[in-house]
């Protein structure tokens, strides 16, 4: 449910078929999901992520992860249009991490919070802004999708099965229904879904 300022809060990840967000390999197997991340239907649903959102909600190791990385393709003149203007966007905008070790941010328009995951959210809703995007993190979106908190989901699906690693819908999350606002397949078979709570 979008808050009285209109404020959704919004999620992306990419899975495999068997809906894992990682390999067999632990929490950085991303091997399988290298063919395709630079496509043109992962790069259009990487741009279509970040256009309406002024806040990028974090996990810790995400957070690690992408700042340790986007600021250098934010200044490279020959990377992709398309994600210098991700890189850009997460170097500049609001960012939100979620840490229980981490008290000082390491990155410019940065804040650590050790706080419950919807516990966030709310205090971010009531605030105005733009969409809340919890920027890849499953330690985040899990939680948010326990409480039923997320209002879109853009998935990017590609065909590969892990046939091992971390899964996205684990049992017990409660019953909900979506709706598909937006459905791309590429040439490698890769998907990008967008789905809205159905509310």
């Amino acid at each position: 449910m979008t808050g009285s300022n209109g404020r959704r809060v919004t999620a992306n990840l990419s899975l495999s078929l068997d809906g894992r967000y990682h390999g067999p390999g632990g929490p950085g197997d991303f091997g399988m999901f290298a063919p395709y991340v630079t496509t043109d239907v992962a790069r259009g649903q990487l741009t279509r992520i970040w256009e309406g959102a002024t806040t990028a909600l974090l996990g810790r190791i995400n957070a690690e992860g992408f700042l340790g990385y986007w600021p250098t393709v934010a200044e490279d003149e020959n990377a992709d249009p398309r994600d210098r203007g991700y890189a850009k966007w997460l170097r500049d905008t609001e960012k939100v991490v979620l840490s229980t070790t981490l008290t000082e941010a390491p990155w410019e328009h940065t804040r650590m919070v050790n706080a419950p995951a919807a516990d966030v959210v709310a205090e971010l809703k009531a605030t105005d802004g733009g969409d809340i995007l919890v920027n890849s993190s499953p330690s985040v979106i899990k939680p948010l999708l326990a409480a039923d908190l997320i209002d879109r989901l853009y998935l990017m699906i590609f065909p590969e099965i892990a046939g091992a690693g971390q899964r996205l819908f684990d049992d017990g999350l409660p019953s909900s229904t979506w709706k598909l606002a937006h459905q791309e397949t590429g040439e490698l078979g890769e998907m990008a879904m967008v789905y809205d709570r159905a509310r």
